[in-house]
């Protein structure tokens, strides 16, 4: 670090992390957000931003390069942080480039990368669906032979259950391919196995989970998201054998995987034969969809507050002491809503402690210091809202703003 005072260099294509910046400024930071024209008017906490860069399309990579490079002559920046997923990768190139710390191009790749995160965890151990890359044709024959349908065919960059198809056969396979041409080698095949969906939020320092929190969802997302649906998520009891048994895992993944200071939001299956875990896929980032304000509501941790306290101990060569969380229960709703402006005053429980302000979307965050609660509450909302609320819209193939 150069100086006493720590410049952090935000990096977001999407609107998020505001937390994150105004705990960076109250850590004593200036605070540099590097973002996009078209968001540039969203609500961006100012007060703890010393100044924003604006750019039409962070996605080309050489262009950030050379933008930050020229940045660099003004401001000797000390760490770069990417909020949204999606500038993980050029933050990583500008690591390199820049030779600052935190992950590399190709430390990165375990922590985007669907086939290098599968195939380093399949190395380390820990238990995967089935896959393979999609490069060789014979061995593609070969892993179809061996291994029964239906696969996923999934996106090897994109975020969440993004252009992720469902595959009954191999014929249906080959026409996907025909449709993807140059493109499928961006794509890994997998097992699909039926069970439930779980996700981990973790903070790390040194190398060491210091803070967590295992969740399960109610129906899986990647079948709200191309079916349509109520999204639900609950905080799963401390205790409990799928709550241990998740951490476990967890440590092993990131440990694996290598992530030495930081945040990851990992995702498993529960097979529903036999009851094993299987190690999904994790990202450096902040969980989205509000997981992150259920994960505040119920222990009081803010995920995005935290890791920037993180990033700022990190600078300044100082350790990192976790708070201590609450011991309660969380559980959240979100769905489209066929309303603009949907009415939530008729569900009027006193563990709602969050309800989402957002255009044609509804949401509600509720705790309690009974899990029961939690799923009693959840699972009356999703049969309300569904008549009340609930709109569905074709899925998206890629991100959008």
């Amino acid at each position: 670090m150069n100086g006493t005072q720590p410049i952090l260099l935000c990096v977001s294509s999407y609107f998020k992390g505001e937390a994150f910046l105004r705990q960076a400024k109250a850590e004593g930071c200036r605070v540099l957000l590097l973002t996009e024209e078209k968001i540039a008017n969203e609500k961006w906490p100012r007060e703890s931003i010393d100044e924003v860069f604006l750019m039409p399309d962070l996605s080309k990579t050489q262009d950030v390069i050379n933008a930050v490079s020229y940045l660099f002559r003004s401001q000797d920046i000390d760490h770069i942080v990417a909020l949204d997923e999606y500038d993980v990768e050029n933050v990583a190139t500008l690591r390199e480039h820049l030779r600052l710390p935190g992950l590399g191009q190709t430390h990165t790749r375990y922590f985007r990368d669907k086939l290098a995160m599968r195939k380093k965890a399949r190395e380390g151990g820990i238990p995967v669906p089935d896959f393979t890359a999609v490069f060789n044709y014979d061995r593609l024959r070969a892993y179809m032979e061996r291994v029964s349908p239906p696969w996923v065919l999934k996106p090897r960059t994109e975020a969440s259950t993004m252009g992720i198809k469902k595959i009954n056969n191999s014929e249906e396979l080959w026409r996907w391919f025909d449709q993807l041409g140059d493109q499928q080698a961006g794509f890994v095949l997998e097992q699909f196995v039926p069970g439930e969906v779980y996700h981990v939020d973790s903070l790390i320092w040194d190398g060491k989970i210091v803070f967590s929190s295992a969740q399960r969802y109610g129906r899986p997302p990647l079948s709200v998201y191309h079916e349509g649906g109520i999204f639900t998520t609950r905080v799963l009891p401390t205790e409990s054998q799928d709550s241990q048994d998740l951490k476990a895992l967890n440590s092993r993944v990131v440990d694996t995987l290598g992530m030495w200071r930081g945040v990851t939001h990992a995702e498993y299956i529960k097979a529903s034969a036999g009851g094993q875990f299987y190690f999904l896929e994790v990202a450096a980032r902040v969980g989205g969809a509000h997981i992150a304000d259920m994960v505040e509501a119920a222990t009081g941790v803010n995920l995005w507050a935290e890791w920037a306290r993180i990033e700022t101990a990190d600078v300044r060569g100082e350790t990192y002491q976790p708070p201590t969380p609450r011991a309660q229960y969380g559980g959240l709703m979100v769905s489209l809503a066929k309303q603009e402006h949907p009415d939530t005053s008729a569900y009027n429980d006193p563990e709602i402690v969050w309800r989402l302000d957002k255009k044609n979307h509804v949401g509600l965050i509720v705790v309690s210091d009974s899990p029961e609660r939690v799923e009693e509450l959840l699972a009356s909302y999703v049969d309300r809202a569904a008549v009340d609320f609930l709109a569905v819209a074709p899925p998206k193939e890629k991100a959008t703003h």
